[in-house]
């Protein structure tokens, strides 16, 4: 306390007697004499405000509610009756004489405000500004502390008051989230009303421990035959999509979204510094679709403020968190996290942060690694919940090699590199098979699928070599015509329109009879009408085999026969 001086804001006047029993619990709580001031206050009909350096002592009204709300909500609700829990929380409640720390705004600007009178604020924590608006304290310096304003900071002047909450960022999350577009903070921007919210949980938790969790070995199909074939994605992993701009790596995650239909798989979508009218686009293709009932978006447009950005996936790993932990599958998609770092980064230098390398803070790495670990197959005794994360990254000009994507690179289990020259070229999705990988493997393959795949990748790799090596050479054998003409096959079997998903039959189907060399005459133009052809006679007439993939993930030899001499017969009818 300082300048020995103290403030009473009350309706009426205090007595003497109640004066000098102030004057007693001052000098017994900070051991010094002091002067008590009284000031009229009208609003305070039924208690008082006691305001004593940067500490308050609120009993009015609102003052004794908030206290007993904070109270209130350190009980636990899970496996408790609401009625009884708020029965002993009522008699075990006592009205105590807690001061509530408040500061004064020494500057504010670009959305950050310097605050002085808080010594016992902690990282994280939410302060309350007078005019409504929040914050999060991000800097702890030796007489201010750093804080970034959720909104518009033009209503916050110097010389503001401030109060602690005593409480970190939380987000609002329920089943009613499930279907709707939000905001960082968990408040509805889709037009469609109020969400009534089951509970509150903190955007920073720790991740799950080891022991916490078990293998990934469960597969997480995205209906994208490239990535299901060679690259797949377990329940629990974390595989980042990689490339330039515009090569196509948000249709990857929304084609995973829309495959996840009737697999009982709750969707989860953070966009990160786009433009409004894409969130709304997107949502309306979800919704056209099937996929919105399933999935929840959440939204930091571009023009939001920088600290939006920044807490955005936090709060949709929050969510996920919610679902997991109910033992539900999550998928989870960050779009993208080299917009959230850039966010970051005008955070940390308007904080006078030491800028490192590209002008990044120290801490960029652990800003995801934190965030990415969350991300987890927990144990059968925890529910068996899991979180898949796809975290997008943008490159300039092919460089993996920048800061932010080698960060990335070295948290996830894997990534999916999309090419802009195999983009441009027509192959889409434009995944460069061989710089493209998958650290869980085969685990998180069916066997049905693990067995079809064969030796895909060692063809292409010969493909690909070959068609380097004989680039110049006019002069061609027939046998290395054929292998070109049997890679080139190869590669337009992966072409895939987007929102055309595969099951696993379709999957399997089509592998097996392009390794069989089914495609070998048919034209390069025609391998996709081919096989949706295929697809749609083998559906017709072999279903019961398309049923038994789908439903026990393997097929037998006599089966795989089968679809081996169709495929054959179909092509040698296909151009009669």
């Amino acid at each position: 306390m300082t300048d020995n001086k103290a403030f009473l804001y009350s309706a009426q006047a205090p007595s003497a007697e109640q004066k000098q029993r102030f004057i007693s619990f001052l000098k017994k709580k900070y051991g010094e004499e002091t002067e008590l001031e009284w000031i009229s206050d009208q609003s305070l009909e039924n208690g008082f405000k006691l305001i004593v350096g940067s500490e308050e002592y609120d009993w009015s009204k609102e003052g004794l509610y908030d206290q007993f709300v904070r109270s209130f909500s350190k009980e636990k609700f899970s496996g408790k009756e609401l009625i009884p829990l708020i029965k002993g929380a009522l008699q075990d409640w006592e009205v105590k004489a807690l001061p509530a720390e408040r500061g004064t705004v020494v500057t504010v600007g670009d959305g950050i405000a310097r605050i002085s009178g808080l010594e016992n604020a902690e990282y994280g924590e939410i302060l309350v500004f007078d005019c409504g608006l929040r914050g999060m304290v991000l800097d702890l310096a030796e007489t201010t502390v750093g804080c970034v304003i959720f909104g518009d900071d033009e209503e916050i002047l110097a010389g503001s008051s401030v109060r602690r909450t005593n409480g970190t960022a939380s987000v609002p999350i329920g089943e009613g989230y499930l279907g709707r577009v939000v905001d960082s903070l968990g408040t509805p921007i889709d037009g469609k009303g109020e969400i009534k919210a089951e509970a509150y949980r903190p955007i920073e938790n720790k991740a799950p421990g080891i022991v916490d969790r078990q293998s990934v070995n469960h597969p997480l199909e995205t209906g994208i035959l490239s990535i299901d074939s060679m690259f797949p994605i377990g329940r629990g992993q974390r595989e980042l999509i990689i490339g330039d701009r515009q090569t196509g790596k948000t249709a990857i995650a929304i084609d995973a979204i829309i495959n996840q239909q009737g697999k009982d798989c709750i969707c989860i979508y953070v966009a990160i510094g786009q433009k409004a009218s894409s969130v709304a686009q997107l949502a309306e293709n979800l919704r056209k679709h099937g996929a919105m009932e399933y999935t929840i978006i959440v939204a930091a447009n571009a023009s939001d403020a920088d600290p939006l950005q920044y807490i955005a996936p936090y709060s949709g790993c929050a969510m996920a968190e919610y679902f997991m932990e109910k033992g539900k599958d999550v998928l989870i998609i960050y779009d993208d996290l080299s917009k959230h770092a850039v966010a970051y980064r005008s955070i940390s230098l308007l904080l006078d942060r030491s800028p490192g390398r590209e002008a990044y803070p120290g801490d960029v790495f652990y800003l995801h690694s934190r965030l990415l670990e969350r991300s987890a197959r927990l144990s059968d005794e925890k529910g068996g919940g899991s979180i898949t994360a796809l975290p997008i990254v943008e490159t300039q000009d092919n460089d993996v090699s920048a800061y932010i994507p080698t960060n990335i690179i070295s948290i996830t289990d894997g990534q999916i590199y999309l090419e802009s020259n195999l983009f441009f070229s027509g192959q889409r999705p434009a995944v460069n098979v061989g710089l493209s990988v998958s650290r869980v493997g085969g685990d998180a393959q069916t066997k049905a699928m693990k067995k079809a795949v064969g030796t895909l990748r060692l063809d292409l790799a010969q493909f690909r070599e070959m068609e380097v090596f004989t680039q110049f050479s006019s002069d061609l054998d027939d046998a290395t015509k054929n292998q070109l003409t049997y890679g080139q096959g190869l590669m337009k079997m992966l072409v895939q329109p987007q929102y055309k998903p595969y099951s696993l039959h379709q999957q399997v189907i089509i592998l097996l009879s392009s390794l069989a060399h089914s495609m070998q005459n048919i034209e390069m133009d025609d391998v996709y009408r081919f096989n949706q052809e295929l697809l749609a006679g083998f559906e017709r007439e072999h279903a019961s085999i398309c049923d038994s993939i789908d439903s026990n993930g393997i097929f037998t030899e006599e089966e795989k026969d089968t679809i081996v001499k169709y495929a054959k017969d179909f092509a040698e009818k296909f151009y009669v």
